[in-house]
């Protein structure tokens, strides 16, 4: 069937670059220039042509219409398919395949979710070129938004169902003095589409490797682009579909060469994604999370500003030592902290390697001394001396248990007692108390008092 293309809004988006890049790799060579915005193109055995270098002609879509006719005729194909190579020949082109779909239609949520997971699995990419790791807040991450808005969608192809998606245009390389194989200065575009096939094919062998037996497959994929959002991401495009095929085609303006350039998956992978978006979940850092305690070691170097501490707090009802680096002002105020054993406020993400953990991203930094608060009654100075008693012992029983021969029980019992009774009200105190009390059940006999504070 012949279709010929008469939309000019269409062929008007036909860039010039595309024009050029498509005859060049059929055989046209540039001869002489065409008076002032045209050259022309001849080459063996094929007719000469006419390519304006700007698409600001007042008929150029008149022009691209009458070389896609040229091009249909020398490559013995129809229009329609010479307009959709032209159109993704300055861009790199994304296409998520489906097979077994009745008469080229698919069931409408069947569609959603295939281009639900197509965006989220550019989105996992874009997020993935700065830091990779195991899961993200894909809002968070404004740069890879950006992108994601700039990409467009376009009409299905023939052969089963496939989903095509464009990104911006990929400009020719500049010339370089020192060419290197790596595109170092690739555009975004071009970046998020090499880590949206690697990651796809990483996870390609991460799943084969899994069914083979081997543990932990995909614990060394994240380097390459894989995470719990691009797994949630294929295991709900896959869940639907037989089997679907993840490829991309390169901008012929920015050639690129690649051992391969798609990847395969099937229905029976759906809940091995799923398992391991959860087991990349279990090791991402936890969101948002407020914790309380105080400095034990402060760390900078003399040339740089901001410096690390080490937070003695708690987590899971368990004592742990926390790793943060904080910039220059509030880590200022950690030092007057660590000199006043006052308690601190750290909010940020919490991630846990090994046996480490470390606040990744302190968004906000609390820190004050009861001495000087103004909540307080003007009992304060007597529910700072009660205030100091149980920091300094706190701060030495969450790493050393043993010293707690060094303060009276009775005494230490009193203090708790009188600082409720003063400001039972706040947060720090029930904080610190709430630390000091687990350990005082554990290591002293006045437990009926200890738990009528609790």
């Amino acid at each position: 069937m012949k279709v010929s293309i008469q939309d000019r809004e269409l062929l008007s988006k036909i860039s010039a670059v595309s024009l050029v890049t498509y005859a060049s790799s059929v055989g046209w060579n540039r001869s002489e220039v065409y008076r002032e915005h045209s050259d022309i193109y001849i080459g063996e055995k094929l007719p000469e042509i006419i390519i304006p270098r700007t698409e600001h002609l007042g008929d150029y879509a008149s022009v691209v219409s009458t070389l896609i006719k040229t091009f249909a005729e020398v490559s013995h194909s129809d229009e329609l398919t010479i307009f959709r190579c032209l159109e993704g020949t300055d861009r790199d082109v994304v296409r998520v395949r489906v097979s077994e779909v009745e008469g080229g239609t698919l069931a409408l949520n069947h569609g959603h979710k295939l281009i639900t997971g197509a965006r989220d699995m550019v989105l996992s990419s874009g997020c993935s070129l700065s830091t990779p790791q195991f899961s993200y807040r894909a809002g968070a991450h404004r740069e890879a938004n950006d992108f994601l808005n700039q990409m467009r969608i376009g009409h299905t192809e023939q052969g089963s169902f496939i989903v095509t998606l464009f990104t911006p245009v990929i400009p020719s390389p500049m010339p370089s003095l020192f060419p290197d194989e790596i595109d170092h200065e690739a555009p975004m575009g071009r970046r998020v589409m090499k880590r949206l096939i690697e990651a796809s094919i990483a996870t390609r062998q991460a799943l084969e490797q899994t069914t083979a037996g081997i543990e932990n497959a995909f614990k060394n994929t994240v380097e390459k682009g894989v995470s719990a959002n691009s797994c949630e991401a294929l295991a709900l495009m896959v869940e639907s579909f037989e089997s679907l095929e993840i490829s991309v085609s390169w901008a012929q303006t920015r050639p690129l060469s690649m051992p391969s350039n798609s990847a395969r998956f099937s229905k029976i992978d759906s809940p091995v994604l799923k398992e391991a978006a959860r087991f990349f979940k279990t090791r991402s850092p936890k969101l948002d999370q407020t914790l309380f305690g105080f400095v034990r070691l402060l760390k900078r170097e003399e040339e740089e500003a901001d410096g690390d501490i080490n937070l003695a707090t708690t987590i899971e009802e368990q004592n742990r030592s926390v790793k943060a680096t904080l910039q220059m002002r509030d880590y200022e105020k950690a030092l007057l902290a660590h000199k006043e054993k006052a308690m601190v406020v750290l909010k940020g993400d919490l991630e846990h390697s090994g046996n480490h953990w470390r606040l990744l991203n302190p968004e906000t930094w609390v820190m004050k001394s009861l001495a000087g608060s103004t909540i307080l009654s003007p009992r304060s100075c007597c529910l700072y001396r009660h205030w100091r008693l149980l920091t300094m012992a706190s701060v030495d029983l969450l790493f050393s248990p043993n010293c707690f021969c060094w303060y009276s029980t009775s005494l230490i019992e009193q203090s708790l007692l009188r600082c409720a009774e003063i400001a039972l009200n706040s947060l720090q105190l029930f904080q610190i108390s709430l630390i000091f009390v687990r350990k005082i059940q554990e290591l002293c006999p006045y437990e009926q008092c200890v738990q009528s504070f609790m």
